[in-house]
């Protein structure tokens, strides 16, 4: 039998299996949904789809990752800050090895993006890579040298409950977030956030997908939603170049697959970089939907 990686992608609806070889092939892959609010079964679905995934790929004994939103709390060892609220305050990670019988590594889903991506993808063979999910949320991760940077508190990366930069007056305070706070990143560029902002704007409802597919049919409100979040984002990445300066900036979730974003993004962060020059590739995820359960797999080593 093959010595092979899983890598596992838990999330609040489905949990996402892969079986990878050394080399970074896909062994076997599988998606499941989730137990949610349940504790005892979601242990129990992590188990035996990591038993489907060594059957299915032919392997044994393979090295598991986990990929979740939310960390392990450095003081306590349980899990905090995690959207599947049924794991909070559980000894995840200990209680997954005791059931699977052999260690597990447990990680933030972003971070697991930017392990992913800097290990084989859109950020392979760079040093520091910063990797932003854009979708119903916002977060970031950051890998340096293929490996996830976690921070002392297990906080890196957490870019979304931080304030937009630079707010003009209309910003302020900005929208209400879950998090108790106003004016998160979260809440100006997630797809929700887009659609929240266009609806306070025109008065009009509209998911984030119509609002792109609005703006490339010439609608004059929907390009002025779009102009408004695409300048939010380049202050928002700006911010992060000037503490970070990465090597690459890789975007995850749906709203990185919008080509005109990609496009403009590096002309909207550069006037607020302090610096002559601003040259960081900024590039869509190589992986896709995969980077986050790919990561995890690669959450143990780098490839062979």
């Amino acid at each position: 039998m093959e010595r092979a990686r899983i890598g596992i992608d838990f999330g609040g609806t489905k949990i996402a299996g892969i079986a990878l070889a050394a080399d970074g092939r896909t062994l076997a892959e599988r998606r499941i949904p989730t137990p949610r609010g349940d504790y005892d079964q979601s242990l129990s679905a992590v188990a035996d789809l990591v038993a489907t995934l060594e059957t299915e790929a032919g392997i044994l004994g393979a090295s598991v990752g986990v990929g979740m939103p939310g960390a392990i709390s450095p003081a306590t060892g349980l899990i905090k800050n995690a959207n599947s609220t049924w794991l909070i305050g559980k000894p995840f990670e200990t209680d997954l090895a005791r059931l699977l019988g052999r260690p597990v590594r447990v990680e933030n889903d972003a971070n697991c993006l930017a392990v992913s991506e800097a290990t084989d993808g859109a950020g392979a063979g760079a040093h520091l890579v910063w990797a932003a999910i854009l979708g119903t949320g916002v977060g970031s991760g950051i890998a340096v040298g293929g490996r996830p940077l976690s921070g002392r508190g297990r906080v890196s990366g957490e870019w979304g409950h931080n304030p937009l930069p630079w707010p003009r007056d209309e910003e302020r305070p900005g929208p209400a977030c879950y998090c108790g706070r106003h004016g998160c990143i979260e809440t100006w560029l997630s797809g929700p956030g887009i659609a929240a902002d266009h609806a306070r704007r025109t008065g009009q409802t509209r998911t984030g997908e119509a609002i792109v597919t609005a703006m490339r049919e010439g609608d004059p409100t929907a390009q002025q939603t779009f102009s408004l979040y695409l300048d939010r984002m380049g202050r928002g990445i700006a911010h992060v170049v000037n503490i970070l300066d990465p090597d690459v900036i890789v975007l995850g979730g749906g709203l990185s697959r919008v080509s005109e974003l990609l496009a403009r993004l590096p002309d909207a962060i550069a006037p607020h970089v302090f610096s002559d020059v601003f040259d960081t590739p900024v590039r869509a995820s190589l992986h896709g939907d995969a980077s986050g359960v790919r990561g995890a797999a690669w959450l143990w080593d780098a490839p062979a």
